[in-house]
């Protein structure tokens, strides 16, 4: 649950949470983001559960952590990059002039799925997490619980975080957890923990 929770306080759909909750109502931006990480989580917990039956759990678990040592460096590439604010997508709901603060609900709950089944920082913790514990509906409540716990971190913080933590840093934060957990999960794998 801790370490999918600070995968999610450093995901891009978190940057996107932030800027939503400065725009639309708390209730609105929470109820998106539990109903969307609810159902992603669910694919990623039946995905993983699929994987895992096929594939030896030492090597998922091994390659879990260079993909999260991966998906750190390629973040890390990306902060010399002017990538400062949503983009696509994000940025077109973002700007709507919505005469109701529900009307961005379904959009929002959408492009949520999307960014979390698209390669998700949570997804792989979600995937590492299930390999190791091998237990689909303990990991699933806990992914869940910890998303939960991010998005109303992310939603009663979103107007005051954005003023204070840039983007960028931001990104360098996430590229520090995830060299951290990869690291951690390469090591105790390869020692046998």
């Amino acid at each position: 649950m801790g370490a999918v929770f600070a995968a999610e306080l450093t995901d891009k759909d978190a940057l996107f949470l932030l800027a939503l909750a400065t725009k639309t109502k708390p209730s609105v931006v929470f109820a998106a983001g539990a109903v969307a990480f609810t159902a992603s989580t669910a694919v990623i917990v039946a995905a993983g559960s699929l994987l895992i039956q096929v594939v030896p759990v030492f090597f998922i678990k091994l390659a879990g952590g260079a993909m999260m040592l991966a998906y750190a460096g390629w973040e890390l590439s990306r902060l010399s990059k002017d990538g400062r604010g949503p983009d696509g997508r994000e940025g077109r709901l973002l700007d709507r002039s919505a005469p109701s603060p529900w009307s961005v609900f379904l959009p929002a709950v959408a492009t949520l799925i999307l960014l979390d089944l698209a390669g998700d920082a949570t997804e792989l913790v979600t995937v590492v997490l299930l390999a190791r514990f091998q237990d689909a509906l303990v990991v699933f409540a806990g992914a869940v619980a910890g998303l939960l716990g991010a998005v109303a971190v992310e939603t009663a913080l979103g107007s005051a975080l954005a003023k204070v933590l840039s983007p960028r840093r931001v990104k360098a934060l996430s590229v520090l957890v995830f060299v951290v957990i990869g690291t951690a999960v390469i090591a105790t794998t390869v020692l046998g923990g």
